[in-house]
């Protein structure tokens, strides 16, 4: 008998042993899932249009009995997975939507030429409507914790792997929903395809496996109601408002016809007013450092290597393609450190950017309207430019305010790359010297105004609550 016991005290004791090791292998488990899940804090960033990232939370999802039904709809759906679906599913899911939104908007701007004014304004005002609602999906998401289809049903077979977030609302539809009315105002002869590609966003997502029906529906009317308020604010950017102005005449002055000189009164995302980093006035036209500029560029020798490099600034990266130049550079970035899957990051970069782009425009046409500066060119008729001159006045260079506010902020989300960006926009700033196109003060004054701007934008990054959790 006492053999026996102490038979089953061991049998007892292997049992616990082993479901203690059950148990925390499940704990393991657990905690994995828990560290693997996206943002969960994401819902109370600091947002841009939105009061908070609860403004527009979304009731409870479908109960039990409804999520088995939406089931059995995936399951058959899955059945009438091609290659051509597949394919599909692919394209939107290579990363977060902001990123493939922000390829279709910067391709509808270069087929429609627009220049970096009216290009970045409404880069600033997509991206910034697509940062709002991601932070307002994940608000409804982790406060219903919906399980993803696979969860709810472990034998649902998905094309691709199930992400690592609540499954309501579709993060998919949601920017999809954003994009296609954004994008349906600022280019309307497209927005019929906008809406196809929205809708297309959002039934890849059913098609894979990963996302309920309702997840979708809730995640399009989620989107449409953040729109709506993204677009009251650009309605009121001024930037519907035409120019009244005049072009001054006078000794010293830049003559011409200026290039979309409204933009000096647009309103910015960052800063307090277009003229909060107003810079002091560039030398006058008479001035011996006037005099010391014009000669630097008379004597730089130009090279076929210095000609080259100016036109790819100007041609291929330049007023016309800039935007894209950047934004290329950041959909790069997050590939690279790893961060393109995650929504509410990837929204929050190519937001900061594009604001940071934009107000460095608006800050520079401030500043050029405001003092109508001499091209070298026009200075001195008799000098010779590497190629004719934009239509705008020389003090500050655009492609410095640009540049430099791109490398800068970027720079700030990606440390590692700081200096190859910051490389980058000095070559762009120098590349107006070795055109002749540009005074050395213009180059200096347009970096300065803009690594300004850019703090203003570190500033909201390191205040708006993403970089505690950053990964």
């Amino acid at each position: 008998m006492i053999r026996l016991t102490r038979a089953r005290r061991a049998a007892g004791a292997t049992l616990l042993i082993g479901a203690v090791l059950v148990l925390v292998g499940a704990a393991d488990a657990l905690s994995s899932t828990l560290a693997e899940r996206v943002e969960p804090g994401a819902g109370a960033w600091r947002t841009w249009v939105l009061s908070s990232g609860s403004q527009f939370r979304l009731p409870p999802p479908p109960d039990a009995g409804a999520t088995r039904t939406e089931v059995e709809r995936l399951r058959e759906m899955a059945t009438v997975r091609d290659a051509e679906t597949l394919d599909r599913i692919g394209w939107w899911d290579a990363a977060a939507p902001s990123y493939r939104w922000n390829q279709i908007a910067v391709d509808e701007s270069l087929k429609a030429g627009l220049n970096a004014n009216v290009a970045s304004r409404r880069l600033a005002l997509l991206h910034t409507a697509l940062a709002d609602a991601m932070i307002a999906a994940w608000d409804s998401k982790y406060a219903h914790n919906r399980p993803r289809p696979a969860g709810a049903d472990p034998t649902l077979q998905t094309a691709i792997a199930t992400p690592p977030s609540p499954s309501y609302p579709d993060e998919h539809a949601v920017a999809g929903a954003v994009a296609a009315a954004v994008l349906g105002e600022v280019f309307p002869q497209r927005a019929a395809e906008f809406a196809r590609l929205a809708e297309e966003a959002g039934r890849t997502r059913l098609l894979a496996g990963v996302a309920f029906p309702s997840d979708v529906a809730a995640g399009a009317e989620l989107g449409r109601q953040v729109a709506a308020a993204a677009l009251e604010r650009g309605r009121r950017d001024r930037s519907d408002q035409p120019w009244t102005g005049g072009v001054p005449t006078g000794p010293g002055l830049w003559t011409g016809t200026p290039i979309v000189p409204q933009a000096a009164t647009w309103t910015p995302w960052l800063l307090a007013s277009p003229a909060e980093f107003r810079p002091p006035p560039p030398s006058a036209h008479d001035s011996p450092e006037r005099a010391a500029e014009m000669a630097e560029l008379r004597a730089f020798q130009r090279t076929p290597r210095t000609n080259a490099d100016a036109l790819f600034w100007e041609a291929a990266v330049g007023g016309r393609r800039n935007f894209e130049y950047w934004n290329g550079h950041l959909g790069r970035l997050l590939l690279e450190h790893g961060q393109a899957a995650n929504a509410p990051r990837v929204a929050r970069a190519y937001a900061l950017l594009n604001a940071a782009f934009y107000d460095a425009g608006v800050a520079c046409w401030d500043a050029k309207y405001t003092y109508w500066s001499i091209r070298p060119s026009q200075l001195d008729p008799e000098f010779r430019t590497v190629f004719p001159t934009i239509s705008h006045p020389s003090f500050p260079s655009a492609h410095a305010c640009y540049s430099t506010a791109s490398a800068t902020v970027l720079g700030h989300l990606f440390p590692r790359d700081a200096a190859a960006l910051a490389a980058l926009s000095r070559e762009a700033g120098e590349s107006r010297i070795w055109a002749g196109i540009h005074y050395r003060s213009d180059v200096t004054g347009g970096q300065q105004l803009a690594e300004r701007v850019a703090g203003r934008a570190i500033e909201r990054a390191r205040a708006d609550g993403a970089e505690r959790a950053a990964p």
